[in-house]
């Protein structure tokens, strides 16, 4: 749990960042008399927010730090210099507290309705008994360990061993095409890989034994495969050895392990977020960056005590794949020392007899208090006219959390509709929709809430605490009550230490600096930083602050700013799904724009040049779609596959997927593009009469 004053337990529906201000108050002498002032705090006043969620939660280092900002600079702040910290260790603290109150650590079901509980204890045996065995292989600090895991506890259990002996854990989900991993785990060369023999996703039963085969041998870094056996209908993988045996330890050396004590910026995980070019980003975050600015998470969607009506414990569910970075986001909840709640399949059931009401039953079984999901779900779930009186009993849910994309005011309003209707609780009557944008860039929000401020269907409550976030128009000024891009203008602990084999961090500068780099910083609230000061963060996602007076704390995300393609969550770069559409011989060429905006229906279409001969039938449109399925994943197949006389392209050769996503949304083409600068400027009449024809959205 949060760390509070030793005599302070919590009350029935504090919002913890009032007990937090609370503690300021009376640790700090520090009152605020609203939300803004407080965020204000916390991002003008760096070294002493930080400083007070450090010790607001009590963590820990054998040695002292000697400032909790070090050097602030962007990119490239030195956080909490000194500090010794382990993710692993703080999850572990718990065990004793949380199995005295009777709380199990997971909870996990799948498709098949298989149920299995990890108890505290359970949990520490298992990640000693498997971090022993990943040194006795000669794992050591800084080596990578693979997984081509889902959603099930041997999932955090291998995390939470990795990073108990400071090895750097990535993860992709078994849904994923081997090319897609491949694209991954070639660039950080793992010694150890972890992998699944089957998977069930939306009824359809998958052997991944062929699939792992393929990755082991295009992998020659690999030195030691471990097995789990998950789906009994298929053969065990080719292992070194089984999880059975690694995880199988239990004597006194289990008993003693303690994790490792490690730098404060020692690498934790390295995730993968792709842009338009190139391959997927390795993305690399430190033990304690990510440790402490998943106290800000905490406080912001305010899991992380144990309150729920019966004493059931705080029960967290956010569903998601482990190739999303809600995963990481999710096992965060053991850090406060809250069950976790695991489900493995779709949420919305098979695909050809699809079940929304799948996942609102789970979480009545097990007596979930916060579930989240992306934006999607909830959007599929109206749409198939779920009705939660007929999923079991939700009247533990106090929290409604939601990502991935933007929500829109009608999914909420009917969401908030259907709690009403089988309100229990005074919480459900209104019930709290923590609407939440981030990224996997930095494993963090950028804009969330609070229970204490007024809830708006469709928008966001605030920025959150330590954020330093604002809107930025094409001048690069700070606007409110506008559209503009959402930028970063301070530090903030959680973002990447480095890309992964990045020399010079030229990837990493490219990313998110490129469009505001050094000298461009300013103070928030106002006034230019010293030309030293660094670079502003560009995250790439199209913002509003306040309401159109500019009034308020309200932040609606309009959709993402550039072109990389963002389905459900899950952002996969356009180079990665040429590569698998261009590979077909009928292909010429190809684009695709994801138009997302403002909680609509994600829209995905795909243009394609084809050789001369060749029409685009039904044959053709499913091989494309299964070219994509295969190499990547079914989330990225196209919604529209439309045969176009060309692609759009810069003098340079550049596809121009931006301006065509713009003016798909409804821009006028002569402020999208500049047809001087373009090598066949004829091209866009197709898609000018194409835009006319659907209509702004």
């Amino acid at each position: 749990m949060l760390a509070m004053p030793p005599t302070t337990a919590r009350p029935p529906f504090v919002p913890l960042v009032r007990l937090y201000q609370d503690w300021l108050r009376d640790r700090r002498g520090l009152t605020f008399h609203d939300y803004h002032a407080l965020w204000q705090w916390s991002v003008s006043d760096l070294e002493a927010f930080w400083q007070s969620i450090w010790d607001y939660a009590d963590l820990q280092s054998p040695t002292p730090h000697r400032a909790a900002l070090g050097h602030n600079v962007m990119p490239g702040a030195q956080w909490f210099p000194g500090a010794q910290v382990n993710y692993a260790r703080q999850v572990l603290r718990h065990v004793d507290a949380a199995q005295a109150a009777g709380q199990p650590a997971l909870i996990a079901e799948n498709e098949r309705g298989q149920v299995r509980e990890l108890a505290w204890p359970e949990l520490r045996r298992q990640v000693a008994s498997l971090a022993l065995h990943l040194k006795a292989q000669g794992v050591e600090p800084g080596d990578r360990v693979a997984a081509y895991l889902p959603n099930i506890p041997e999932t955090v259990v291998a995390f939470l061993a990795c990073a108990s002996i400071g090895a750097v854990w990535s993860v992709c989900a078994p849904d994923m095409g081997t090319n897609a991993v491949l694209d991954r785990f070639r660039q950080i060369e793992p010694k150890v890989l972890i992998a699944i023999n089957g998977v069930t996703w939306g009824g359809r039963v998958m052997d991944r034994a062929g699939v792992v085969a393929e990755l082991r041998a295009a992998l020659p870094s690999v030195r030691h495969v471990i097995g789990i056996r998950y789906l009994d209908a298929f053969e065990p993988i080719a292992a070194s050895t089984s999880w059975a045996s690694a995880t199988g330890q239990n004597d006194a050396q289990t008993a003693a392990f303690a994790p490792a004590w490690l730098a404060f910026d020692h690498p934790l995980w390295i995730v993968y977020s792709s842009g338009t070019t190139g391959l997927p980003k390795p993305i690399v975050h430190s033990h304690g960056g990510i440790l402490i600015e998943s106290i800000v998470t905490g406080l912001h969607s305010d899991v992380g005590c144990s309150y729920a009506p019966n004493n059931f414990g705080e029960r967290f569910c956010w569903y998601s794949s482990t190739g999303w970075v809600m995963w990481n986001i999710q096992v965060g909840g053991l850090l406060t020392g809250t069950t976790c709640v695991l489900f493995d399949g779709s949420p919305g059931g098979p695909k050809d007899a699809p079940d929304w009401g799948t996942l609102w039953r789970f979480a009545a079984r097990h007596g979930v208090t916060f579930l989240g999901g992306g934006a999607a779900f909830y959007g599929g779930c109206m749409k198939a006219g779920v009705d939660l009186a007929r999923c079991g009993d939700l009247s533990r849910i106090r929290a409604i959390g939601t990502t991935g994309s933007p929500l829109s005011a009608e999914v909420q309003q009917w969401g908030t509709a259907q709690f009403r209707a089988i309100a229990q609780t005074p919480a459900q009557q209104d019930i709290w929709w923590f609407n939440v944008s981030g990224g996997t860039d930095f494993a963090g929000g950028f804009i969330a809430g609070t229970p204490e401020l007024p809830q708006q269907p469709g928008v966001m409550q605030c920025r959150m605490l330590g954020a330093a976030v604002e809107s930025w128009n094409e001048a690069g000024e700070p606007v409110t009550g506008q559209v503009g891009e959402l930028v970063c203008t301070q530090p903030i602990p959680s973002m990447p230490l480095r890309f992964w084999n990045d020399p010079g961090n030229a990837r990493y500068l490219a990313s998110y600096f490129e469009m505001y780099p050094r000298g461009h910083g300013r103070k928030p609230g106002g006034g230019d930083l010293p030309q030293e000061a660094g670079s502003v963060w560009r995250h790439g996602d199209w913002l509003r602050i306040g309401d159109e007076n500019g009034q308020g704390e309200w932040c609606v995300i309009y959709g993402r700013s550039d072109a990389t393609i963002n389905r459900h969550g899950l952002r996969m770069g356009t180079s990665e799904i040429y590569s698998a559409v261009e590979a077909l011989p009928e292909v010429l060429d190809s684009m695709v724009v994801d138009l997302e905006y403002l909680g609509r229906a994600s829209y995905m279409p795909l243009f394609v040049v084809l050789r001369p001969g060749h029409t685009l039938d039904d044959a053709l449109k499913k091989r494309l779609g299964d070219a994509i399925r295969s190499a990547l994943s079914p989330r990225f197949v196209p919604d529209d596959i439309l045969q176009v006389p060309e692609i759009p392209r810069t003098l340079s050769g550049k596809k121009q997927e931006l301006p065509i996503k713009k003016l798909l949304l409804g821009q006028p083409l002569e402020k999208v593009v500049n047809q001087e600068a373009m090598a066949n400027p004829g091209s866009l009449q197709w898609y000018v009469e194409f835009a006319r024809q659907r209509g702004a959205p």
